[in-house]
């Protein structure tokens, strides 16, 4: 097993990652929120998710974290009466993406504080390495 300073380096890097990839998702489901089908009674834009894992980083010994599924929500589409809309049936009512604006605000900031969590701890442990080395260089 390396140093704890270089395995919380891999673990931080590995959540960065993974956190990267979640604003990506809700990105995507947010400027997708009113999407709708081309044809009438067509499916609208599916919210996607995202769940992670963990795996051994087999050098450092340490859990690291990973995206371990992307999927699609399976709810319901929400359903809007708009006849004048392309993808409106023989009722006027057309689909909306299962998109949830509250939700996706708060993962998009769930998910930007987890980002910067992860930040300070590498810049955290780069400046503990780096004063090792100072200490080091002091003592010779």
């Amino acid at each position: 097993m390396t140093d704890p300073l270089s395995a919380s380096l891999k673990i931080a890097g590995s959540g960065m990652e993974a956190q990267a990839t979640r604003l990506r998702i809700v990105s995507e489901n947010i400027a997708n929120s009113r999407s709708t089908g081309d044809t009438p009674g067509a499916e609208p834009y599916r919210r996607k998710t995202i769940t992670f894992g963990t795996t051994l980083d087999k050098v450092s010994g340490a859990q690291v974290v990973n995206v371990k599924k992307l999927g699609e929500d399976e709810s319901d589409f929400k359903m809007e009466y708009d006849p004048g809309n392309p993808a409106a049936d023989d009722k006027g009512m057309v689909k909306l993406p299962n998109v949830n604006m509250l939700v996706e605000m708060a993962d998009l900031r769930e998910a930007n504080r987890s980002y910067d969590a992860n930040l300070q701890t590498i810049k955290q442990a780069r400046d503990l390495i780096t004063s090792t080395i100072d200490l080091l260089k002091a003592s010779q």
